[in-house]
């Protein structure tokens, strides 16, 4: 059984004892239980529901293993050919870790 679901504008594929790294979530605490309740498919042994916009009833229980991870770095660099213009920016993202629970149909 598995369901797609809207976590901060973003969708995943959500299955039980799944791990899922989703953007920050901001006051969250580790060993914390966050529901989610825009489900937007859900797959019950092949028997498939699907909302209009989200399925009635149906949720996704996870709990926060890690309430910040950063991400890998990405190097954006600028380059102006003969101009001797170059430029070096690096960035993380940051993520929180989550463990689903169940999901609730």
């Amino acid at each position: 059984m598995y369901a797609i679901v809207e976590i901060q504008g973003q969708q995943f594929k959500a299955e039980a004892g799944k791990k899922l790294f989703v953007h920050h979530i901001q006051d969250a605490e580790a060993g914390a239980t966050v529901e989610f309740e825009k489900v937007l498919l859900i797959d019950q042994d092949g028997n498939i529901t699907v909302g209009l916009p989200t399925v009635e009833g149906a949720k996704v229980v996870c709990e926060i293993v890690s309430p910040l991870v950063k991400g890998d770095k990405v190097l954006v660099f600028h380059k102006k050919r003969r101009k001797g213009y170059r430029k070096l920016k690096g960035h993380r993202q940051q993520f929180t870790e989550l463990t689903i629970k169940e999901v609730v149909a």
